[in-house]
C-alpha cells in the first residue's frame, strides 16, 4: 500500500456508481452553473458534483455534511470523487441551489436515454399521486390568523404598560424594576412579525378569494342559463366565498410557503409540502414528470402535474388518478382537442371486494351524449378496460413513493421555501430514476458503454 491504489479494483464491474458516472458523461449535458468561488475554497469538475449528488441521494445521503463525510469514508463515493477531492459541505450546498436548471436538464436527458436503451416506451400511460414531504419547518413554529391577531392585541397592550411603567418611574427618579428598553424592543420585533404573518395570510386569502368568487358567478350563470332554456336545476345554490380568511389559516416563521397539511392517510397533521410525480405504467416504473405545490388537496394538480412530462420523452395516452384529483374542469382540460384518456374516480372506492365483485360482469351499456362528465367517468372505470387501466395506478405511483420514502430514506426537505423544495424533489426523482434504470439494464443484462453488468445484480 505504499504506492496510490486503484480505487476501481475496490468496486465490482457492475455497481451503481459506474452506471451513474457512464450516464452523465454520456447525456452531454449543458447547463452547468459552476461555483465561481461562492462559500467553498476550490472548484470542481461539475460533472463529479452532479454525479456525487445523485449518487448520495441515490445511496439516502441527502445532507451537505454527510455527503462530505461520504468523500473520506465510502468508498464509492471517493472513486466519484477521484480519490483524492473532498468537496466541503458549503460547496455542495452551493452547488445544489445554483443548479436547477441542470436538475431539470438531466432528468429529461435520462428518460430519453432510457428510451435509447430500450427501457421506456414513447407512447403510453402516466399515474399521477402525490405525497405530503415535511418541510424544513416545525408546525410549532406556527402562527394561526386567529391567534396572530390576539396576540398582537395582546402585545400591544403589554408595549402600553411598559410605556406606563418607564414613565412612573422617571416621575418617581428612581430606577425601574425591570429593562423596559430591552422589553420594549423584543415586544416590538414579535409585534412586526405577527402583523408580517397576518398580511401574508390576508393577501394569500385575497388572492384565493378572488378565484373562488370567479368560479362562483360561472356556477350561478350556468345555472341561470338552464332556468332561462327551461332545464331543471339540481343540487344546491352556490355558496360565495367568505369575506375574511378563516381563523385557522396558518404562518409558519421558519419557512413560511409551507402549510400545515394532513399527513399519514389525514390522521396527524405536519408543516409539509405536496410533492407530486407522474410514473410511467407501461413498465419502467420511471418518474416521468414532478412538481411541488402548497397545496393541501390534489384537486387542482392534475393538469399541472402532467404539463411536467416533457413531449420529448413520452406522448400520453392515458392518465390514472385517485379520487382526490377528479374535478370536472381539470378532466374536460386534459382530454380536450384529443388529449389523453382520464381514468380517475370520481368517489372514492372501498378497497374490499365482496364475492360478486370478483366475478366477471357485462360492460354498462352506452350513456346518453347529454351525460355528464362525472357520469361518464363512473361509466368508463365500470367497464372491464376501465378497471384494467386504473388498477395500474396503485401499483406503479405508489410504491415508487414507498420506495423514495422508506428506501432512499427522504421523507423530509432540506431546503426551506416553494422553489427550493422543487429543486430538490427534482434531484429525488433525478436520483430514483438513475437507481431504477440501473435495476432495469441489469435485469435485461445490457451492457453500458463497455460495462456489463455484474453476475447476480
Amino acid at each position: 500500500m505504499l504506492l496510490p491504489v486503484d480505487l476501481r479494483s475496490w468496486l465490482p464491474d457492475g455497481h451503481l456508481v459506474h452506471f451513474i458516472l457512464d450516464a452523465v458523461n454520456a447525456v452531454s449535458l449543458q447547463g452547468f452553473q459552476v461555483n465561481a468561488r461562492g462559500t467553498g475554497s476550490a472548484q470542481y469538475p461539475p460533472a463529479m458534483m452532479l454525479s456525487l449528488l445523485i449518487y448520495c441521494y441515490a445511496t439516502g445521503r441527502m445532507g451537505s455534511r454527510q455527503i462530505e463525510e461520504a468523500t473520506h469514508s465510502d468508498v464509492a463515493v471517493r472513486y466519484v470523487c477521484g480519490g483524492d477531492k473532498h468537496p466541503d459541505h458549503d460547496t455542495i450546498c452551493a452547488f445544489r441551489r445554483q443548479n436547477k436548471g441542470l436538475f431539470e436538464e438531466s432528468f429529461v436527458k435520462v428518460l430519453a436515454y432510457a428510451q435509447e436503451l430500450g427501457v421506456l416506451k414513447k407512447r403510453g400511460g402516466v399515474s399521477i399521486d402525490g405525497t405530503k414531504i415535511a418541510a424544513n419547518a416545525s408546525k410549532h413554529a406556527a402562527v394561526s390568523y386567529r391567534r396572530a391577531g390576539e396576540m398582537i392585541a395582546e402585545l400591544e397592550q403589554e408595549v402600553q404598560e411598559l410605556v406606563a411603567m418607564a414613565e412612573a418611574a422617571d416621575r418617581a427618579a428612581e430606577a425601574p424594576r425591570l429593562d423596559v428598553p430591552a422589553e420594549l424592543v423584543r415586544r416590538q420585533d414579535r409585534l412586526a412579525k405577527l402583523k408580517e404573518a397576518k398580511k401574508e395570510i390576508e393577501a394569500r386569502f385575497e388572492a384565493c378569494r378572488k378565484e373562488r368568487q370567479a368560479e362562483y358567478e360561472e356556477k350561478l350563470q350556468a345555472r341561470e342559463d338552464k332556468r332561462n332554456q327551461g332545464q331543471r336545476v339540481c343540487g344546491r345554490e352556490p355558496q360565495p366565498p367568505p369575506g375574511q380568511p378563516d381563523d385557522k389559516a396558518q404562518y409558519n416563521f421558519t419557512d413560511p410557503e409551507s402549510r400545515i397539511m394532513k399527513a399519514g392517510g389525514g390522521e396527524h397533521f405536519e408543516q409539509a409540502y405536496n410533492a407530486q410525480a407522474a410514473v410511467d405504467v407501461e413498465g419502467s416504473m420511471l418518474i416521468l414528470g414532478v412538481q411541488v405545490t402548497d397545496a393541501p388537496n390534489d384537486k387542482e394538480q392534475l393538469v399541472p402535474t402532467l404539463q411536467q412530462v416533457s413531449p420529448d420523452v413520452r406522448t400520453v395516452t392515458d392518465v390514472l388518478a385517485d379520487a382526490g384529483y377528479f374535478s370536472e374542469k381539470e378532466v374536460a382540460e386534459v382530454e380536450a382537442n384529443d388529449g389523453p384518456v382520464v381514468y380517475a374516480a370520481a368517489e372514492k372506492q372501498s378497497h374490499h371486494r365482496r364475492p360478486e365483485d370478483l366475478i366477471a360482469k357485462e360492460d354498462p351499456p352506452p350513456l346518453s351524449s347529454e351525460a355528464t362528465t362525472t357520469e361518464k367517468m363512473r361509466h368508463r372505470l365500470r367497464t372491464a378496460a376501465g378497471k384494467a387501466k386504473y388498477a395500474l395506478r396503485k401499483q406503479t405511483v405508489e410504491p415508487v413513493f414507498g420506495i423514495i420514502k422508506s428506501v432512499l430514506g427522504f421523507r423530509q426537505f432540506l431546503l426551506r421555501g416553494l422553489a427550493k423544495a422543487s429543486l430538490e424533489w427534482t434531484l429525488v426523482a433525478l436520483a430514483y430514476n438513475f437507481k431504477r434504470l440501473f435495476r432495469l439494464v441489469q435485469a435485461n443484462r445490457r451492457p453500458i458503454n463497455g460495462l456489463a453488468p455484474a453476475p447476480g445484480m
